[in-house]
């Protein structure tokens, strides 16, 4: 396990001033797939340098060699009670993303690290006979992934399938290339008394991974529009005539099957249900989050939980580094059905301007009118019949890594790691302060991360 600390820069900053710590050692156990296991003790020394640049330059979906917050990077201190709705996303975020409230922050990297332990918990290796599934049980993969005690419990491991009719020669390559359903994420549901009291309801958490295997790059690629079927389509009396449209590769991994795999939708819809029937009384939350393809799918999730269940509890998408994922008729639908959405972009990220066009956020969208960005009038119509116009959805906290000092020099890989989201979140203000006051926050981060 790789416990990390985070040098937060003021821009005004001008200090060179490094800090070390020694930390304790942590003992990680993993299974060597053969029955056996291996335990290894490593010291982390974790070295912060004030105006440095990371140094990975590796696409989270290819490798886990990036550093991002420990679990105890923030606090859990606050009770939220009766506010949880807010923070939730009941009143659209209204007053808290400028300046970022910072209970709302602690909020976002808290289900940050969830989805770190799905990237943590799956098999990227390869050579590895275990390649795309989960490396831990279900009942340790959040303490095994090294995020710290979180009060939930996984109920629920979940995989995506590729949708896509593969030649029948190709079971003769290795089977990292054709494996077609692989784990992608989970559904954890917090059992901790005072974690739920802090949190005001019982909160489940699905959390989801980016893209990892060859098949689900090949999905990511098929980017023209589809409408959706009938089971998901079905909101409110307007529905029918909506026409709302997804990205075919997220729509393909959310509901495609195989002969030994159920699809995600299936998964994620028997996990919810199973839910509502043992805590459907009590005051509940259901957060879906992501990074990237798990960004993609943490929405298109919340829109089917939504239109599936009716006496679903509110539903919160909390996405970071997101491709577009619907139309413009599917924005309206997903706002229709109560689902709140929180974009979390870094505006230097190209993820989250792909795929397709994207219509401006304006009252034309509103009268069904779509404005391709930078487009003549005249050619707006032969986009419109390309099927790739695309519409941003819910409320976006947009940071930037070019405002960070530290960040600033990273490539277009490291713009798009979790890693690099959570430290923009950690240290972002508002729009006109970017970053707080970094010597301070810094030294006081580090001394709260020693006493572990």
């Amino acid at each position: 396990m790789r416990i990390a600390a985070i040098a937060v820069v003021n821009p005004c900053t001008t200090s060179k001033e490094q800090y070390s710590f020694k930390l304790p050692s942590v003992t990680t156990t993993a299974a060597t797939g053969h029955g056996t296991t291996t335990s290894t003790t490593t010291t982390a020394v974790s070295t912060l340098q004030l105006n440095n640049t990371t140094k990975n330059s590796d696409f989270s979906w290819t490798s886990l060699k990036y550093d991002s917050l420990s679990a105890h990077e923030y606090t859990h201190a606050l009770k939220l009670g009766n506010k949880w709705k807010e923070y939730q996303g009941i009143n659209n975020w209204e007053g808290l993303l400028d300046p970022l409230d910072d209970n709302l922050r602690d909020e976002i990297l808290r289900y940050g690290q969830f989805v770190e332990a799905a990237y943590r918990a799956c098999d990227f290796d390869s050579s590895s006979p275990n390649y795309g599934t989960s490396k831990f049980p279900r009942r340790s993969l959040l303490t095994r992934s090294g995020i710290g005690e979180t009060g939930y419990r996984v109920i629920k491991s979940l995989k995506a399938s590729c949708g896509i009719q593969l030649p029948r020669w190709i079971h003769r390559a290795p089977g990292w290339i054709w494996r077609q359903s692989s784990w992608i994420g989970y559904v954890a549901v917090c059992q901790d008394k005072d974690e739920i009291a802090r949190l005001g309801r019982r909160d489940v958490v699905i959390a989801y991974r980016g893209t990892a295997t060859r098949m689900e790059w090949i999905e990511n690629l098929r980017a023209t529009l589809t409408p959706l079927p009938e089971d998901m389509a079905n909101v409110g009396p307007e529905s029918s005539s909506t026409g709302a449209m997804v990205e075919s590769g997220f729509l393909s991994l959310y509901t495609s099957s195989t002969a030994k795999c159920p699809s995600l939708q299936d998964m994620v819809r028997e996990a919810i249900a199973k839910v509502l029937k043992i805590y459907g009384n009590q005051p509940l939350s259901i957060t879906v989050t992501g990074h990237s393809l798990g960004a993609a799918l943490a929405t298109l999730t919340a829109y089917d939980i939504n239109s599936t269940f009716p006496n679903a509890p509110m539903v919160t998408v909390m996405s970071f580094g997101g491709p577009r994922v619907g139309n413009q008729s599917f924005r309206r639908q997903l706002e229709r059905n109560g689902t709140r959405v929180l974009r979390i972009v870094n505006s230097d990220d190209l993820i989250t301007k792909v795929p397709g066009f994207v219509i401006d956020n304006n009252d034309m969208v509103d009268r069904g009118t779509a404005n391709v960005v930078g487009f003549p009038s005249w050619l707006q119509k032969r986009v419109e019949d390309t099927q790739w116009v695309y519409a941003d959805v819910g409320q976006e906290l947009r940071l930037s890594s070019k405002d960070c000092p530290h960040l600033s020099k990273g490539n277009v890989a490291t713009c798009h790691e979790l890693s690099t989201y959570l430290q923009l979140v950690n240290a972002y203000v508002s729009s006109k302060c970017p970053f707080r006051d970094s010597l301070k926050y810094s030294r006081e981060k580090l001394e709260r991360l020693v006493e572990v």
